[in-house]
Formats: C-alpha cells, structure tokens, sequence
C-alpha cells in the first residue's frame, strides 16, 4: 500500500514522532505477515508524508487494521493530518 499524508503546516514530523515514540510503529511492525512499515518525507512539499505498507497477504493487512493500535495512529491523524489517500500497488 501507498499512502499520501498531508500534514497540518508543521506537524509532519510530530505525526512519525508520536507512532514511533508511543510504539505504535513498532507494533505494526511485528504483526504476522507485516513486511515493510516505514514513513517518508517529501522532498517536494515540507507537509507531506508517504507510508509505504507492504505486507505478506490481503488477509493479513485486514487483520492489521482490526489491532488494537490503530486507534493511536487514528488519534494521531485527528491532531496532525488535514488529508490522506491510499492506493493498493502491485
């Protein structure tokens, strides 16, 4: 998965900061079947975010967004992100 983050001004990097600070990162990051979870900042656009999630099967990314951590990553988008997109890429 691709995902777009548009940042409030300001506030790209306290987003990654928070969800690797509180562990929330890392717990994504040890799910079964998760392969890679990792942000990236825009050289373009000093607000905007890429997360790139790639992950073993469709089943196991469905299974992901059950966890209990999403909610941190959802708080976290309500303080800090104005928008997201997300696109599948095979």
């Amino acid at each position: 998965l691709f995902v777009t983050y548009k940042a409030k001004e300001g506030m790209r990097e306290k987003f990654v900061e928070e969800l690797e600070s509180n562990g929330t990162a890392a717990a994504v990051r040890a799910e079964d079947g998760c392969i890679r979870y990792d942000y990236y900042y825009s050289a373009a656009d000093k607000d905007v975010l890429f997360l790139f999630e790639e992950w073993e099967c469709e089943q196991k990314q469905q299974i992901h967004l059950g966890q209990p951590h999403i909610a941190n990553i959802k708080a976290a988008k309500e303080k800090y992100i104005e928008d997201s997109s997300m696109r599948a890429v095979r």
